[in-house]
């Protein structure tokens, strides 16, 4: 007999939200395991003592939680999408018939509370997870990845002063399509950047880089699709500035368009890779200039959790000589492979550590001379010369010295920092420490970015930026620190070892009754 549904709704209806949550839900059994009851003490001092009360600070950051769980970047959709989720609306311990907070509360609230609470409440995960011994601390993998900031490359302006800059920049500068004046330029209603983020920070030889580089982009860029976008021609972080967000930078990877970025640097623990650490920087710097900010923070971090850590584990952006120096003086062991710039010394020569110089194919020894300071970043680098009458009745001295009057040898200063290092990264246990990184801390980026809402920054700063990376690596792990119990209990590996213990001890039981008898 066919049926018919007829609804009618009722007037009086007995319904309970925790009776429709399943028990297995996710949502349930995170409310089950997340306290967040020392937040209330810990932001009473950012309210007053009247006026109309606040969003719940618990209530907030699980709401914020939920979002990144379900890798929605937006306030508005956040809110939506929580009012129609009754598992949501049982974790955050509203009911049907309450009203979630106005979107625009949750924007004020993230502003309101200063980047230490939320590493407060990223600690207090990261706690969680080594209590269920899913942290080792021993090895941490470090990288970076850079996250796309809220603001367009259309809205580039140049640094000041805008009057004299612009006309010496048209000037140098190779003029393309996009230069023409019926292309209107877009311009932002208010300007945020700090007198010091405006003005202009490029030296006359950069000044010059950046003319022989338009003019080959200009040439390159024209006739392809896009060039009409400001992006697509090559801008500096020295000479232009975004007025949306002063703190974003724009930055490239091989293969991909220049963009404001900022850059996420994370750390995960290689036992279950749990995320460990997590800050946003800027973009404009190389990943060595941040190694040793992180290495601080870190270790300071695992040995309030009881930790020790030992192995350092990162790919070649982190390598230099004074981070392998510095690891060693945290008593860490560094796997990070060198730049393939590096070489231990010139190429025939041996050097003489005793006497700390170096021996020419001729027996002859260039000794050493001082140490000095090069570069943008002021590497330091040791000296090695010998005089011009050492060389004179050299029969390699063309070859050897072509036009120079005499030898000169320049190298690292940690040069037996770099061999250390280099030993341990070619042995076996450094080939098993690289494919380590590649299956853990690279997959645990392509999450955040992909399913966690790191797509993105919804927010401008760097203060802010920083809020939300803790805020998608607090989800990340406690979708981890779920799965780790789900796992364990529905192994229920201790019965299953009991009852082969039990097993073995019947066996022996019976085979003394056999001797016996």
């Amino acid at each position: 007999m066919q049926g018919k549904k007829d609804y009618q709704e009722k007037l009086f209806a007995h319904f309970q939200l925790s009776e429709r949550v399943p028990q297995h839900n996710f949502y349930r059994r995170l409310k089950e395991v997340l306290d967040l009851d020392f937040l209330y003490p810990l932001t009473k001092s950012y309210y007053g003592v009247s006026g109309q009360k606040s969003i719940d600070p618990v209530v907030f950051f699980k709401l914020c939680l939920v979002g990144y769980l379900e890798n929605i970047i937006s306030d508005r959709d956040l809110i939506q999408h929580s009012s129609l989720r009754l598992d949501i609306l049982y974790f955050l311990g509203y009911d049907i018939d309450e009203e979630l907070p106005w979107h625009s509360t949750i924007s004020r609230t993230r502003q309101l509370y200063p980047e230490k609470v939320f590493e407060e409440v990223f600690t207090k995960v990261l706690s969680m997870c080594v209590e269920k011994g899913m942290v080792s601390g021993h090895t941490q993998a470090i990288d970076s990845a850079p996250v796309k900031a809220n603001a367009s490359m259309d809205s580039l302006e140049l640094k000041v002063p805008q009057e004299d800059l612009e006309a010496h920049l048209r000037s140098i500068r190779a003029i393309s399509s996009m230069d023409k004046e019926d292309k209107p330029i877009r311009k932002v209603t208010t300007n945020k950047a700090s007198k010091e983020q405006r003005a202009i920070t490029a030296s006359e030889s950069e000044l010059q880089s950046i003319k022989s580089r338009n003019k080959k982009w200009s040439k390159d860029q024209d006739q392809r699709p896009g060039a009409g976008n400001k992006g697509s021609k090559y801008t500096s972080n020295k000479t232009h500035y975004s007025p949306t967000d002063p703190d974003a930078r724009i930055s490239v990877k091989p293969g991909k368009a220049r963009k404001l970025n900022y850059q996420s640097q994370l750390s995960v623990d290689t036992a279950h890779h749990v995320i460990t650490d997590i800050q946003a920087y800027h973009a404009d710097k190389k990943d060595n200039q941040y190694l040793q900010d992180i290495t601080e923070r870190l270790k300071s971090r695992l040995h309030k959790q009881g930790l020790i850590w030992r192995n350092c584990v990162a790919d070649t952006g982190y390598s230099s000589g004074e981070n392998y120096a510095f690891l060693e003086t945290q008593g860490l062991e560094s796997y990070i492979p060198p730049h393939g710039t590096y070489k231990g010394g010139p190429e025939g020569f041996t050097y003489h550590q005793e006497s700390d110089c170096w021996i020419c194919p001729q027996h002859k020894a260039i000794p050493f001379t001082k140490v000095f300071y090069e570069g943008e970043n002021d590497n330091k680098k040791k000296e090695y010369r010998a005089s011009k009458y050492v060389c004179i009745d050299c029969p390699i001295r063309s070859s050897c010295l072509k036009k120079s009057q005499e030898k000169r040898i320049t190298i690292t200063y940690y040069k037996e920092e770099y061999e250390r290092n280099n030993s341990r990264v070619n042995s076996k246990r450094g080939r098993y420490m690289k494919s380590k990184r590649q299956s853990t801390v690279e997959p645990v980026f392509g999450t955040l970015t992909q399913f966690m809402g790191l797509r993105k920054i919804n927010t401008i700063g760097l203060e802010q930026a920083n809020k939300v990376m803790h805020l998608s690596a607090m989800a990340y792990n406690l979708k981890k620190y779920l799965k780790f119990i789900f796992k364990t209990a529905k192994s229920d590996a201790k019965l299953f070892l009991d009852f082969l213990n039990t097993l073995k001890a019947v066996f022996r039981l019976k085979s003394r009754a056999l001797t016996l008898t």
